[in-house]
């Protein structure tokens, strides 16, 4: 496509400016295939660390590595023209200082072309978040169940169970919506602690298993498309993808068990070279 035609990517500005309107879609992607599909529908395509989970077979995001999160941002950037592209920053390497949170963030950045990078918002992620965004790196926040923390959670929980786990959700979106977090991810809570948070910042809050009343939506789109026998009970399958490939996959088993692959139209025709 040449560049006069090929469509305009969405800017920092334009999820911004989301807040209070039209909602926000958002999907996960980690292959070029998979973005050139959902890029037409979609304002973000988050680069999740989800990824070690749904493509690798790992039982939690915590074995992610940076490599990983690069490959496959640049796979994605690849295959997506328009949608913002958000790349999440792994566990560990973001955590232990400013410093340590830019040089990763910028290496993201520079290796994969992507807008903006995505952290997991503990006590920590106001001081990152502003360090970040100081010096050009917009940052997306994640509140409430936050996937890196399972080994302290002791498993996916939702969050705000309790009035300290409320507060806490409330406080730590503010301070990542005061740093400068130009978007929120919600994660897991009530719908009311979800509108609270949703009321409570100036960027757009971006709901999972919390609220319609976010500034957009996002999923795992292997869990909307139905590749899993189990989906998080806030997933709302839109198609059962699983089935389909199960039964592509037996046919094509069959076929070729009983020599009827490939046929005719499925080989060259080339005339036998004279001797």
């Amino acid at each position: 496509m040449s560049a006069q035609t090929q469509a305009r990517r969405k800017t920092v500005r334009d999820i911004a400016k989301a807040k209070g309107d039209q909602p926000l879609v958002c999907l996960t992607a980690y292959d070029a295939a998979m973005a050139g599909i959902l890029d037409p529908h979609c304002d973000v395509l988050l680069v999740g660390d989800s990824v070690g989970m749904v493509v690798h077979g790992l039982p939690s995001t915590v074995g992610v590595t940076m490599e990983m999160m690069i490959l496959h941002g640049q796979a994605v950037m690849r295959g997506s023209q328009q949608a913002f592209v958000v790349v999440d920053m792994p566990f560990g390497s973001y955590e232990t200082n400013s410093d340590q949170a830019f040089l990763n963030a910028a290496r993201i950045l520079q290796e994969t072309g992507c807008q903006a990078v995505k952290i997991e918002s503990g006590t920590y992620a106001a001081t990152q978040i502003a360090h970040l965004t100081e010096r050009g790196i917009p940052v997306m926040g994640h509140v409430g169940l936050r996937p890196q923390a399972i080994n302290v959670d002791g498993g996916f929980r939702a969050k705000g169970r309790s009035q300290e786990e409320w507060s806490r959700v409330l406080d730590e979106a503010i301070a990542a919506d005061q740093a400068g977090a130009f978007a929120i991810v919600v994660e897991g809570v009530a719908p009311e602690l979800a509108d609270q948070v949703t009321q409570s910042v100036k960027c757009p809050t971006i709901g999972i298993g919390a609220s319609a009343g976010c500034d957009g939506q996002i999923l795992v789109t292997d869990d909307l498309l139905g590749m899993f026998e189990w989906a998080p009970r806030f997933v709302k399958r839109y198609a059962d993808l699983r089935s389909v490939i199960v039964k592509a996959a037996a046919e094509y088993a069959a076929d070729v068990r009983g020599r009827k692959f490939p046929e005719a139209a499925q080989t060259y025709k080339l005339s036998k070279p004279s001797s």
